[in-house]
C-alpha cells in the first residue's frame, strides 16, 4: 500500500492534505521519517505512527474491529440528536474513517459495543439466522420471581409485533437483577420483552456479545480486537 494511500486511509484528510504532510516530513512510521508518497507500506508492520509531531493510533488495515465499553448517555449514531455520539470517543482522525456499530445500544444502555468497517462481519453477527448470543444484565423496577424468567423463556408477544420472541436464558441473581440472553436484535427488545412480561427495566448493561465481553475496560474505554 503506498504511503499516500495509507495516510489517507488513516483519516488524515484529502489526498492534497496528506501529500502536504508527507512532503513536509510530518509522517514518522516506526521511528523513521517517511517523505516519499509512493513508498510501499505494510499496515501490519506499523507499530508506531507519528503525524505532525503527535503520536496517534495506527488503525489496522484493511479491516478493523473495535470493542467499546459503551458509557451511558451516548448515542449509537453518526448523527446523534440528544447525546454525544459513541464515535466521538475515538481520536479525531478516526472519526474521518467510515465505520459502523454492530447493532445498536440505546443512549442509556451500557456495555459491550462492537464497531467495524467490515460490512460482512457486521451482517454475519447481527443476522438472526446466525443466533449470536447477547447477554444482558437487567436491573428491574419491581421485585421479580421465577415466573418472570419462565415467561421470558416461554415467549412474549411484543406490542405492535406479530411475532413471539423468547429469551434463550433468563436467570434471577436477586429479585431486582435479571441475567437475560437473547439471539435477536429487535428495537428495544430487552426492554419490550420485560415490559410484556409485566415488569420494567430500570437499567440495562450488555455483558457479552458473542465471544466478546468488556475485558475489564472502563466505561468509555476501547481497544482493537482480533476476531480470528
Amino acid at each position: 500500500m503506498q504511503l499516500l494511500k495509507y495516510i489517507q486511509a488513516q483519516g488524515f484528510g484529502s489526498r492534497k492534505q496528506c501529500q502536504w504532510l508527507i512532503d513536509n516530513d510530518c509522517i514518522e512510521i516506526n521511528g523513521e521519517i517517511r517523505n516519499r508518497a509512493k513508498d510501499d507500506i505494510n499496515p501490519a508492520e506499523v507499530s508506531s505512527l507519528v503525524v505532525d509531531g503527535e503520536a496517534v493510533v495506527a488503525v489496522p488495515m484493511p479491516y478493523f474491529y473495535i470493542l467499546l465499553n459503551k458509557p451511558a448517555d451516548y448515542e449509537t449514531s453518526h448523527k446523534p440528536q440528544h447525546y454525544p455520539s459513541v464515535f466521538s470517543l475515538f481520536p479525531d482522525h478516526m472519526r474521518n474513517i467510515e465505520m459502523q456499530a454492530v447493532g445498536r445500544l440505546d443512549a442509556d444502555t451500557t456495555g459491550v459495543l462492537l464497531i467495524t468497517n467490515d460490512g460482512q462481519f457486521n451482517h454475519r453477527v447481527t443476522s438472526p439466522k446466525h443466533k449470536v448470543a447477547k447477554l444482558y444484565h437487567v436491573t428491574l423496577k419491581h421485585a421479580a420471581e421465577q415466573s418472570l424468567c419462565d415467561t421470558l423463556k416461554n415467549g412474549v408477544l411484543l406490542h405492535d409485533d406479530n411475532e413471539t420472541v423468547r429469551a434463550t436464558e433468563a436467570v434471577l441473581e436477586n429479585p431486582h437483577t435479571l441475567l437475560m440472553t437473547i439471539t435477536e436484535g429487535k428495537y428495544h427488545q430487552v426492554k419490550r420483552m420485560v415490559a410484556a412480561a409485566g415488569n420494567r427495566v430500570e437499567h440495562l448493561h450488555r455483558d457479552r456479545f458473542g465471544d466478546w465481553d468488556t475485558q475489564n475496560l472502563a466505561a468509555g474505554e476501547w481497544k482493537f480486537i482480533d476476531i480470528s
